[in-house]
Formats: structure tokens, sequence, C-alpha cells
């Protein structure tokens, strides 16, 4: 824990001195406030040429210049994030577990779980190679990243959560994606959609590979479209990797109310987890036979 907070300080606090002022268009720290993701990342161009800028495109034409040199890697992202949520669950069930146990519901269902399921680390620190494009965006303060990926991304970390509780885990994730957050005036739109392989230290988690999309949009002037408007979806697949038996189902759906003065919106994600017996083994499948595989959950934040 103290190792990652040094080096997530350090990336805050030490890289700006590296970026000399004629190369502040090439090399650039940028931060993602949020109370499920909150990561600091440095940004750096592989040519001499600054990250693009597509200003205000339509979805389908970001995918496009995104998939018209994806096999050119041209930046190179470090970025150290924390899941502030997730480890706070983990924090109540060890430190106070009576005020854990008074928040269960039914066996598929203890709200505070609930509020950070989904979540299998606490914290990590990645490595992405790809391209970068920037697009014209509201200013906002700590607003997002307002890029579009499309790349190789490698991630490590220590630590692993299940059921609320840190487990000892020295895990690495190898994934492809194409993700993006644009963020406008009247409208953000966030999406992600990605494909990999997670590796785990501790032999009694499964290793695994996985399809996952998400996409996500708030309109801060309507179209009238109830369905399109203010809504995203989240589905994520995992399988064996020894003999690709399902061993996790993730899937929300979420709705938003959005202020437009202010530029905030209620966001409100349902949705369930459905993890298989098989995923764990030893001690930590011990008490899986008491364990209801399918969780409900519930997760209300506010988008800044």
């Amino acid at each position: 824990m103290r190792e990652f907070f040094a080096i997530f300080l350090s990336i805050v606090f030490l890289v700006p001195s590296l970026c000399a002022h004629e190369e502040e268009k090439r090399v650039k720290v940028e931060f993602e406030v949020d109370a499920y993701y909150t990561s600091v990342g440095l940004y750096s161009s592989l040519t001499r040429k600054p990250i693009p800028q597509l200003g205000e495109k339509r979805e389908w034409e970001i995918y496009k210049s995104l998939l018209k040199k994806f096999y050119l890697p041209r930046n190179v992202v470090l970025e150290a994030s924390l899941n502030p949520l997730p480890y706070a669950s983990t924090l109540i069930k060890k430190e106070s577990r009576t005020f854990y146990d008074s928040a269960n519901v039914s066996k598929n269902l203890n709200l505070i779980q609930a509020i950070a399921e989904g979540f299998e680390e606490p914290w990590a620190l990645s490595l992405f190679l790809g391209d970068v494009i920037g697009f014209q965006s509201a200013k906002k303060a700590y607003a997002g990243k307002r890029h579009g990926y499309i790349g190789y991304l490698v991630s490590v970390g220590n630590m692993h959560i299940k059921d609320a509780e840190l487990i000892l885990d020295d895990w690495l994730e190898a994934e492809w994606k194409i993700k993006g957050d644009q963020i406008l005036e009247n409208r953000a739109l966030r999406w992600s959609f990605r494909t990999g392989a997670k590796f785990h230290g501790n032999r009694e988690i499964r290793d695994i590979f996985y399809v996952s999309f998400r996409r996500s949009r708030t309109d801060y002037k309507s179209s009238g479209n109830f369905l399109l408007d203010n809504s995203g979806f989240e589905y994520t697949f995992d399988f064996s990797q020894n003999n690709l038996d399902p061993a996790r189902h993730y899937f929300t759906v979420e709705k938003k109310i959005p202020f437009q003065k202010s530029k905030i919106a209620l966001d409100l994600v349902v949705g369930f987890a459905w993890t298989s017996h098989t995923k764990y083994s030893g001690s930590l499948a011990s008490q899986d036979g008491r364990r209801d595989p399918f969780q409900i959950l519930f997760r209300p934040n506010i988008e800044f």
C-alpha cells in the first residue's frame, strides 16, 4: 500500500518537472477524479508531434480515426489509479464487521458490497502503448481524460478484492482496447471495448481471458429519446484459461439525471455479477459453498 502511494504521488508531483517548456504539448500530466476510479497519468508522444486534436466529431468518426492506424503506436501513457469506494468497502468490512453485516438485505444483496461489486482490485499501475487522439471538449476541472485510445495496455497490482475483502495477489493484466471520453457542452460520451487476459500470482485465483463492452452517455440537452439519452450499459465475460469455462458474467445498466447549468448528473447503476464457484480454489473457495454465485449490484454516483 505504501509503495503504491509513493509511486502515485511521484507521478503527481515529480513527473511535471520532467516536461520541459518546449515539449509541453508532447508531454503532459492529466488527472481524473471519481468515486470509483481516480487516476493520474503521464502522456507522452513517441514522435515529434503532439497528440492530434479531432475537434468535435461524431462517435463513428472517432472510431474511424482511431482504427485508421491502430497498428502504429505513437503514444505512451503511464498511469496510477485508485478505486476509492471499492477499497473503502474492504476497510468497512475489516474494521466494522457489525456495520457491514447490518447492510445484509438478502443472501444476494449486501448494500455495501453491492456498491463496490465489480471491481477486483483496489489500485493499479498501467502502461499504455498505442494511438491517442484528443477531442474538442468543455473546460471542466477534473472532468476526465477527454481522449480516444486504441492500443495495448499492461496493468499490475498486488491486491485482489473478493467479497469486500483484500487478498494478497501479484496480478498482471494484458489487453487490447479501444476507449474514449468526450466531454462537450451538451453531452458527455464514454466508451470502452476491450479483450485480454489476467494472470494471478495467487494460485487460488483462476487465470482468465475476457471480453468487455461499455458505453455511457450524459445528455444535458435531451433529444427526447428516453432509451438513448442519459443511459449506459456494461457487460464483461470472463472465462477460464484452462478449459474456457465461464468464470464470471458482469452486467449493468445505468440511468442519469443531468443538471444542465451545473453540468453534473446523478447516476444510478444497477445490475448483477455471477461468479462461478470454480473461479476460486483452496482456502478462498472454502466459504463459497454457502455463497450465492449471483450478486445484485446497486451503484449510486455523481458525475462531474
